[in-house]
């Protein structure tokens, strides 16, 4: 038995991601398909790979019949330049959230929803929205007593 029998590289053809476990269709060298192929993910972290995605393939005692794909990465997408002991994920669209040096976490997205059953709390000196810092002393104007509205901060 060789290691190429027991290991091999391989790109996403096809991903079904309605399975408790996904699976995935894979090629693999010299035009080897094979179907519904356990991918096997991280826990707490799930992601549909696009096809041409690139994987690697473990195959028990080189039986060919039932393997598993342990790791998927897309060379297309994956942000470039992260500094020694940064995380990110990251969409193909652009979406990323960016844990970058300096404790700084970054969050790029089109819309951001945040649901919570309970309650939101920021705990922090400065929070600011368009540039005010609205955690800290800023002005109104139109101010009326009773149920009226303010004009935004300045």
């Amino acid at each position: 038995m060789s290691l190429d029998t027991l290991i091999a590289r391989c790109t996403v053809a096809l991903a079904n991601a309605g399975r408790k476990l996904q699976t995935l269709q894979i090629r693999m060298l010299a035009g080897e398909l094979k179907d519904d192929v356990e991918h096997l993910e991280p826990y707490g972290y799930t992601s549909c790979p696009q096809s041409g995605a690139e994987g690697v393939a473990l195959f028990a005692g080189g039986d060919r019949s039932h393997g598993v794909v342990i790791v998927i990465s897309d060379r297309r997408f994956r942000l470039k330049g992260l500094k020694p002991g940064e995380v990110a994920l990251y969409t193909d669209e652009g979406d990323k959230i960016h844990f970058e040096r300096g404790r700084k976490l970054t969050f790029k997205t089109g819309t951001l929803n945040v649901e919570a059953s309970e309650e939101v709390h920021f705990k922090t000196p400065s929070l600011k929205h368009n540039d005010v810092n609205v955690g800290g002393t800023h002005a109104h104007g139109g101010v009326v007593r009773g149920e009226d509205n303010t004009s935004v901060p300045h």
